[in-house]
């Protein structure tokens, strides 16, 4: 075979595209092979692909926020199993204390080798349904210490050197509520890392090892140079953003994340000090997944040519005061850690706000609100666990609208079919819908929330709500309106819909109904400059109503058009009644 050089400007392109086309073929596979609905339906999964090092090489288009955190998680197996990697190995675990990010999530590795040389390692994260733990799903915002979030995994081998390892899936099967499923995913995840193994082993045969480690060292510079490139262009100096979390489910009081970035020359210190310290509650988040939500911000704002590799890690320092409740002591619970990702997000780019403006969407719903019933069939006695993941709107941007019912960039996940839903659990959903009047009013709208409300079908079951911007609305930017709040409301035994906390554990009965009403996106730019046809769009389509469009833009719509005297006329008076 003839030597192929990779500083030939072609070759180095096509082996990018190779690899990039790896990972996402990863994520296809997964997507057709796994069994729980929160994998399959949710794509609540991610893929990548590493060096030898540990370093990520390329990200699949599936839930960015795991993948910041998949540095650290080297860093634990590497110092585990040093010399002894092996053709053949599979290594897992899920402790966020040692490399991972919350138990739900099992990483998976599995070492590359061409001959005697370990080129890297292919990477699948997966959410399993159920870990064990005290409920259904593992993922309850009231647990107090981690013990009881379920089954922790430190890092071990799955398979060695070809040998499945039969007392781990043992061990796995008896401690979930759902061995089928969580077995089921384990062994999609495995399909996956042999897929990316293949697939790089082909490229790797057509070019050569030296070729190919030449490209992995070069990739990985061009990351770091197109990084420091645009951060070069941003102004020295140190800003600052405090966002906050509704309570941690145990006290109301709320919870700031502050961050400091200082941007200086062709680089970004990322200082947390100043955030809370740690809660009781499991929203405490491991600094592994701190990190990996701070690069996922400050890469929304980098140009789309930037790729996702460790390359444009090196361009960024990240720290979190040990004790804060984004880096806690062991054994802080951490289970329902990504509403605190999401918030870390929403902070660093408040900040980042500051610095390039137009590169910035104001705040979108907050994350995901989680809706989670589990309990048994009375007949069968078999269990069920719905983990629904509702994700729901986009803040406005400079020069567009926020996206109604959307997942947002730090998520990449699905809300799941209503069809899927009653097929599979026993439950009736009674209304899914875009929510009129959540967005914030802007220049630019924000998006609108969702609302899903359920009504249980099997005798009882334990519901655990996770939701947020209950009092800290999502904030708009520039003169943009924050979006309206989310809200969790209860019906039992037909009664009246009652108010529940953001962050509720209890049990429900048969016939009870759940309603979960979530926040919308921010708006962007006065809403006063918004075009008076725009609103009456937005009016007519039913995402505002007429008395939105009169409170918050001073536009009056009656019988379908604008009254342009009492617009006017309403216009005039804004300045003595702000």
């Amino acid at each position: 075979m003839a030597e192929i050089s990779a500083n030939d400007p072609i070759t180095f392109a096509v082996l990018k595209s190779a690899v990039e086309s790896i990972v996402d073929d990863m994520a296809y596979t997964v997507m057709r092979t796994a069994r729980s609905p929160i994998v399959r339906d949710v794509l609540d999964y991610s893929t990548t692909m590493c060096d030898a090092k540990g370093r990520i090489l390329a990200q699949a288009k599936t839930v960015a926020l795991h993948l910041g955190a998949v540095p650290d998680a080297m860093e634990a197996l590497l110092a585990r199993f040093q010399g002894d990697l092996h053709p053949g190995d599979v290594i897992i675990f899920n402790d966020p204390y040692d490399g991972g990010m919350h138990l739900p999530d099992i990483f998976m590795f599995k070492p590359i080798f061409h001959g005697d040389e370990h080129l890297g390692f292919s990477v699948v994260i997966c959410h399993h349904c159920d870990v064990g733990g005290r409920v259904p799903g593992s993922n309850a915002s009231d647990s107090t210490e981690i013990f009881q979030e379920g089954l922790r995994l430190p890092p071990l081998k799955l398979y060695d050197r070809g040998v499945r390892n039969d007392i781990v899936f043992q061990i796995i099967e008896r401690n979930v509520r759902l061995p089928d499923l969580v077995i089921g995913d384990l062994e999609a995840q495995l399909a996956t890392c042999a897929l990316g193994e293949r697939e790089l082993l082909r490229i790797v045969d057509k070019y050569g090892a030296p070729t190919f480690n030449q490209f992995l060292a070069d990739f990985l510079d061009y990351g770091e140079r197109l990084t420091r490139n645009e951060i070069a262009g941003w102004p020295d100096g140190r800003y600052e953003f405090t966002d906050y979390i509704d309570g941690d489910g145990f006290d109301p009081a709320p919870i700031p994340i502050k961050v400091t970035i200082t941007v200086k020359g062709d680089h970004l210190d990322v200082d947390f000090t100043g955030s809370s310290p740690q809660v009781k509650g499991a929203i405490n988040s491991t600094l592994s997944f701190v990190k990996s939500a701070t690069y996922l911000a400050i890469r929304c704002t980098l140009d789309g040519e930037v790729p996702n590799n460790s390359g444009m890690y090196r361009a960024i320092d990240i720290a979190a005061p040990k004790g804060s409740f984004l880096n806690p002591h062991f054994p802080a619970p951490v289970a329902a850690r990504a509403l605190t990702g999401y918030r870390v997000v929403d902070t660093v780019l408040g900040a980042l706000a500051k610095i390039v403006p137009t590169r910035v969407a104001a705040a979108g719903e907050g994350g995901n609100s989680v809706v989670c019933l589990g309990g048994y069939d009375k007949e069968t006695r078999q269990p069920f666990v719905m983990v629904d993941m509702i994700n729901g709107a986009l803040g406005a941007r400079a020069s567009k609208d926020g996206i109604d019912a959307i997942t947002n960039p730090s998520q990449n996940m699905s809300n799941m079919p209503v069809e899927l839903m009653e097929s599979t659990y026993p439950i009736r959903i009674e209304e899914y819908s875009l929510r009129t009047d959540s967005c914030g009013a802007g220049r630019q709208r924000g998006g609108l929330g969702v609302v899903r409300q359920y009504r249980l079908l099997a005798e009882d079951a334990v519901l655990q709500l996770r939701a947020d911007r209950y009092e800290h609305r999502p904030y708009g930017l520039f003169g943009g309106n924050p979006a309206a709040p989310s809200r969790n409301l209860l019906s039992l035994n037909g009664g009246a819909f009652e108010l529940l906390d953001s962050k509720v554990t209890r049990n429900v009965a048969k016939g009870d109904v759940i309603r979960h009403e979530q926040a919308g996106g921010g708006g962007y730019g006065d809403p006063l400059q918004r075009p008076l046809e725009q609103v009456l769009e937005d009016v007519l389509d039913g995402k505002i109503t007429p008395a939105f469009a009169r409170e918050h833009y001073r536009v009056v719509i009656e019988d379908g058009r604008i009254d342009e005297k009492a617009t006017a006329e309403l216009r005039n008076l804004q300045p003595e009644m702000a």
